[in-house]
């Protein structure tokens, strides 16, 4: 089953008067528990598309749909994880995780059940009763993740959800990514400016044009991530040896290299 859709999206922001073509005729699917990645030059319009999904901006022409539904705003099956971290600086972390679950009216023993489990799975042990600012950007994104996870979304919304990271614990974030999606599969929409990124995490990558965006092409990634078996891998180096990789990453560049504007050559 189909649980996005974009049909025929185009958004025109108006800025001193003016009127700016962002999205022009975005038409995408994206079936339920695929892991889509769209990448693309700066000011494509690619976080323009997670906010629509969101129900946070709105198309100015076409349809988004989520499980059928055109999205009028924001609802519980739909997750977001910003690339900067958005916790309650208040509450601590087994509090913030909680959330969500509150909000839901789930009574308290099911929700210590639901929170005990992904602090688990996101290696959060031992830092239950922990504030946002004793932890570093690493532990503060996994939380992060953790409360998306644990309202049990349909449909993960994530905005360069690494982008603040350092490169050593962005590989680790990455890796946690892929492990967490294998034991809770979810529709994910995900975000971001690096292609070796998309490539790893995701089943398509979505290759966005320079503004106003339009969709030059969509690499099928995960064919190629099964025929290769990626998964025996454990680590994203690992992985990112393969020649499979290497050469789906540079059809990516390649594709993002063509949209560059003439100056930027």
């Amino acid at each position: 089953m189909s649980a996005i859709v974009f049909d025929g999206v185009s958004r025109v922001f108006t800025r001193d008067g003016k009127d700016f073509l962002t999205l022009d005729g975005i038409d995408l699917t994206i079936r339920e528990q695929e892991f889509v990645a769209i990448v693309g030059p700066s000011g494509c319009g690619k976080t323009t598309c997670m906010r629509m999904v969101a129900g946070l901006e709105f198309p100015s022409t076409g349809t988004v749909k989520v499980g059928g539904v055109a999205v009028k705003a924001p609802g519980p099956e739909r997750a977001v994880v910003f690339q900067q971290f958005a916790l309650f600086p208040w509450k601590s972390v087994w509090e913030n995780i909680d959330f969500g679950l509150k909000c839901k009216g789930i009574a308290a023993a099911e929700r210590g059940e639901h929170i005990r489990r992904f602090i688990e799975l996101m290696s959060l042990q031992g830092y239950e009763s922990a504030f946002p600012h004793q932890l570093s950007g690493g532990m503060q994104q996994r939380v992060a993740i953790a409360r998306a996870y644990a309202v049990d979304p349909a449909v993960l919304l994530m905005d360069e959800p690494f982008g603040a990271l350092d490169a050593q614990t962005r590989t680790v974030m990455q890796e946690e990514l892929v492990r967490l999606a294998r034991k809770n599969p979810r529709t994910v929409l995900f975000i971001t400016h690096a292609v070796e990124e998309a490539v790893y995490l995701a089943d398509r990558v979505v290759v966005m044009t320079r503004r106003p965006g339009r969709i030059k092409e969509i690499v099928d990634v995960g064919s190629v991530r099964r025929a290769e078996n990626w998964d025996r891998h454990d680590r994203v180096e690992e992985v990112m040896d393969q020649e499979s990789f290497v050469h789906l990453r540079t059809r990516i560049w390649r594709l993002l290299r063509e949209q560059q504007a003439p100056n930027e050559h």
